[in-house]
């Protein structure tokens, strides 16, 4: 108990002589500059332009960056917008419609001796073409409601056929629902499939060419995806 009181003393004693010390260093201060203030004031005033003027440099750069982001966040919002109303028209196709329109999207991309098959047997070929490279694309087309999802079943009857019966160079999933199961997309990564959900379809109907479209497999706005099975 005694050790402890002494403790404390010490410790008071202490914090006493430091804040003598900091009043003398502080005096000390203010009178070296009250002695020099011809000197000292055009320096504090630098000093306080400088700070002024990062401050206000400082508020500029995030006003602008944060502009920059309103900017983009607006321009990624309008361009899904623009899939979505696109897409509405795509929606309006029937499922023969809608593998028939697949196929003129890969002409219009440079696709050679297109084909689609049109009936039931076909083994998940529904459009068979030859990409400006020359490589042989098979392309799967399911026309679904946006809010399904394609699943681990059907990628892997796909993936059962889309090589060892069509010989398959490219295989290409389009569909018109928003994603595909985490098994489903994994599955696709593993066995080199091209996941195309709705997302990627609206930006092919809108423009977007099948060879950049290709790379993204399965992600979204561009960023890559690689889910587990």
């Amino acid at each position: 108990m005694a050790a402890r009181r002494r403790r404390r003393r010490l410790k008071k004693k202490t914090r006493r002589q430091l804040q003598g010390w900091g009043a003398v260093v502080a005096l000390a201060a203010m009178v070296w500059v009250a002695g020099r203030w011809s000197v000292v004031w055009p320096l504090l005033v630098a000093l306080l332009a400088a700070a002024v003027v990062g401050g206000a440099g400082w508020a500029l750069l995030r006003a602008h960056r944060r502009a920059v982001g309103q900017d983009r966040a607006w321009r990624a919002m309008e361009e899904a917008r623009a899939r979505e109303l696109s897409m509405a028209e795509v929606d309006a196709l029937s499922w023969q419609e809608f593998e028939t329109y697949v196929a003129e999207l890969c002409r219009r991309d440079g696709c050679t001796k297109v084909i689609v098959s049109g009936k039931s047997g076909d083994l998940g070929a529904d459009v068979v073409g030859y990409l400006a490279d020359g490589r042989k694309l098979v392309v799967q087309v399911k026309k679904y409601a946006p809010h399904r999802s394609v699943s681990s079943q059907e990628m892997q009857r796909f993936v059962g056929t889309a090589r060892l019966e069509h010989g398959a160079d490219v295989a290409l999933f389009v569909t018109t629902c928003r994603s595909f199961t985490k098994a489903a997309l994994g599955l696709a990564l593993r066995q080199d499939i091209v996941a195309l959900h709705r997302d990627l379809l609206g930006s092919w109907v809108k423009g977007a060419h099948l060879e950049t479209l290709i790379p993204l497999n399965g992600s979204g706005g561009g960023t890559k995806r690689r889910p587990s099975a």
